[in-house]
């Protein structure tokens, strides 16, 4: 490996690192009560120096956060290919469970961390290209099982929809994140909560037949 390429590797490792450090920082301490000084703490590294790798904390959130929500909605590529929007909304239903659950810092900071909103001028991920925005995918297959008629016939809003399914999947991951450990509960499986709570909620939408 020649000089320039190690550069350039350990460049991205220290990237990465800076960034590691600031989501648990963003997590546990709030986005407001984090510093630039705090993130190059963290990770042991001069804090004017790590200003040759981003320009400000801002900047570190808008990269996690684009970083993130790529990831999610990368998640959904091959639940595409399935034919049935009802079968594929249970599947992302699932998909976007496991996520939570198996990335729980990244879930923290996506959803569960007050931060400064992002417009999509400042993102680079593209809004409404189910490809990259995971909103953009649900609301997709949403549009697309009203079309079919398969939701019942008061049901006509794709964002209500949308927002409804995504609020109660958060809820089964938001509590599982932060609670899982409490003894007060006789906590039953994330598996069984996360399957029933997508069951009910999709049965609550789709047209029975007459």
């Amino acid at each position: 490996m020649g000089t320039k390429e190690r550069r350039e590797r350990e460049r991205a490792e220290v990237r990465e690192k800076i960034l590691e450090a600031a989501r648990e920082l963003f997590v546990s301490e709030g986005y407001e009560a984090v510093t630039m000084r705090k993130i190059a703490l963290r990770i042991e590294y001069a804090p004017t120096a790590i200003y040759l790798h981003f320009k400000d904390k801002e900047t570190v959130l808008r990269e996690l956060c684009d970083a993130d929500f790529f990831a999610l909605a990368q998640t959904f590529t091959r639940i595409a290919r399935i034919e049935d929007p009802i079968e594929r909304l249970r599947t992302t239903a699932h998909a976007y469970t496991e996520f939570g659950l198996t990335h729980p810092n990244h879930y923290r900071l996506m959803f569960m961390t007050p931060h400064p909103p992002m417009g999509p001028e400042e993102s680079a991920v593209e809004k409404g290209n189910p490809e990259e925005d995971a909103y953009a995918f649900l609301k997709a297959i949403v549009e697309e099982a009203l079309a079919a008629g398969r939701f019942r016939p008061e049901l006509d809003d794709p964002d209500l929809l949308a927002q409804t399914l995504w609020a109660g999947l958060h809820g089964v991951i938001a509590l599982e994140i932060a609670k899982a450990n409490d003894p007060w509960c006789d906590w039953r499986s994330t598996t069984a909560r996360s399957g029933l709570m997508a069951d009910v909620l999709i049965r609550g939408l789709v047209r029975t037949e007459e």
